[in-house]
């Protein structure tokens, strides 16, 4: 099990510790938030936060400091920061690390009285594997269950907006190639690496090309349409030729893909990438964009 006391202790920029700490929301051990509730006599607005890590590290503490926190919470939004299990553990790969997002929205959704939330305005953000699995949860049609003997898997997964910060473009990972204007993936390490991120411990004997069925579950980018939520997005990564994982998982092509379909479907974003020229007219920050969506 997780020692929490190898953590951080859940206290933001302002010096206020989480309202609620290290809740529980599934049976991993790396199935927890912390929540800070904006004070308020009726139920307000949410943003969760899902930390980055390449679905195999980082921490709901990476957030702590955020000053976008206490613009939030002074705002009348609350802030809750979640962890996640990692795509290396069962059931692999990086629908389970997304679902277990997809878990603690419901389950937020499930105890709104408690926290006193507005279930109906609820927004996600991270950076990195989080920006990504925010914007899946926006672009997704909604994956509730209402068969399901888990109250908490009959909650709607929709929310009313999103913001995402180096993000990738899609986990289609097949689709890069010509999305960021690299060579089509070919040898063994980058094959296994994909596979990883599909769910298979090995890449021997497994055609990617014909998964069909998880490249469509990670394809974020073609999910959107006009009834896309409202989404933002920035990258602040250099443009030009990849030279490493990091420079390609936050290429800022990845944030001109996502512009790029906005337009083609009509769906409603802000997206900056200055690297490449690609700012927009509002000039609204992210807090901004919140309280104007949420509030």
């Amino acid at each position: 099990m997780t020692d929490n006391s190898d953590f951080p202790e859940a206290i933001n920029a302002a010096g206020v510790a989480a309202t609620f700490a290290n809740e529980h929301y599934g049976d991993h051990e790396r199935n927890t938030f912390d929540i800070w509730l904006a004070d308020s006599n009726e139920p307000t607005p949410l943003v969760m936060y899902i930390h980055g890590g390449g679905f195999v590290g980082g921490d709901k503490s990476r957030y702590y400091g955020s000053e976008d926190w206490v613009r939030l919470l002074d705002a009348g939004i609350s802030i809750a920061c979640i962890n996640y299990r990692y795509m290396t553990e069962p059931p692999y790969g990086i629908l389970g690390s997304m679902n277990d997002s997809k878990r603690c929205l419901q389950y937020i959704r499930t105890n709104a009285e408690k926290y006193n939330l507005d279930k109906n305005r609820i927004a996600c953000s991270g950076g990195s594997a989080g920006a990504g699995t925010s914007l899946w949860l926006a672009f997704s049609d909604d994956m509730s269950d209402a068969g399901s003997d888990d109250p908490v898997l009959r909650e709607s997964t929709t929310i009313l907006c999103a913001a995402a910060f180096s993000t990738q473009s899609t986990y289609d990972i097949l689709r890069w190639p010509k999305l960021i204007g690299i060579p089509p993936y070919k040898n063994a390490e980058e094959l296994l690496s994909i596979a990883h991120v599909f769910g298979f411990q090995s890449a021997e004997g497994v055609d990617l090309f014909a998964q069909n069925e998880i490249r469509t579950d990670l394809d974020f980018l073609e999910k959107m349409t006009k009834n896309a939520p409202p989404f933002y997005v920035f990258n602040h990564y250099a443009g030009g030729i990849p030279t490493n994982e990091d420079e390609l998982h936050h290429h800022p092509l990845h944030a001109k893909a996502l512009k790029d379909r906005a337009e083609e479907v009509g769906a409603e974003a802000i997206i900056y990438a200055p690297a490449i020229g690609i700012s927009d007219t509002s000039g609204k920050d992210v807090v901004e964009f919140f309280i104007e969506k949420l509030l």
